[in-house]
């Protein structure tokens, strides 16, 4: 009988854990977060066809490729008592949503620009700069979450993830910069123009206006009618 061949564990969605530690249980969900946002990432591209969105992907990507060469060039290895593969600096886990909160605040507190919350528009008030500002701390919250995971699971030393931090948040801050020039360059007004974009409905309307409200609109104008077609019968 030929011998069986050994079998490897997927690492992308294998982590270790404690099973008699719950706070080590919820640590292993919060390493799943990086995966959860690739999937947001694809359902908003699809769904939204917004091209900020596609922008804080592409940059995302780019993040990940920064960390992909980091840890190649610097070749630290993880701690003594190691989980995982492969070389510990900078965390990618920790660039990974650092770059995602950065990117989030960033984008909420300077980029988008909705109408004053004093223009009421049908049954919709845009956010105040509080509450983005406030939106802004969650997602800051979520990810140091999800950082700290990778010291208590140990994955990584408070330096690796430190790094990989300070990695992600000059990722965001460049490829905002960058956008922005794009932007004000005209660049992207253009590529917006082209056959290819207008193909798939490529569309820049999230800088000024909420995901939801026009959709909400286009309902809210069905139901408004049907209630009058109701009210005539």
């Amino acid at each position: 009988m030929a011998d069986e061949p050994v079998l490897a564990s997927l690492s992308l969605t294998h982590v270790h854990y404690d099973p008699t530690d719950p706070i080590s249980y919820l640590c292993a969900f919060l390493a799943l977060v990086p995966q959860g946002l690739c999937v947001m990432y694809a359902t908003l591209i699809w769904s939204t066809r917004e091209i900020e969105i596609a922008l804080l992907f592409a940059g995302q990507l780019a993040c990940e490729a920064i960390n992909f060469v980091l840890k190649r060039l610097i070749k630290e290895e993880r701690p003594r008592r190691m989980n995982g593969k492969g070389y510990g600096m900078p965390s990618s886990h920790a660039q990974f949503v650092a770059y995602f909160a950065v990117s989030v605040a960033l984008f909420l507190l300077l980029r988008h620009q909705p109408p004053s919350p004093r223009v009421r528009r049908r049954n919709h008030t845009p956010m105040s700069m509080l509450e983005r500002a406030a939106w802004s701390a969650v997602v800051a919250a979520g990810a140091a979450a999800v950082a700290w995971s990778r010291i208590y699971l140990n994955y990584h030393t408070e330096k690796q993830v430190f790094v990989g931090c300070a990695a992600g948040t000059v990722s965001a801050v460049g490829w905002f910069v960058i956008t922005a020039l794009v932007r004000r360059s005209g660049l992207l007004a253009w590529g917006l123009e082209t056959p290819i974009a207008k193909f798939f409905r490529i569309r820049d309307l999230v800088v000024e206006e909420d995901l939801c409200q026009a959709g909400w609109e286009k309902w809210d104008d069905k139901m408004t009618a049907l209630k009058a077609k109701k009210k005539q019968k």
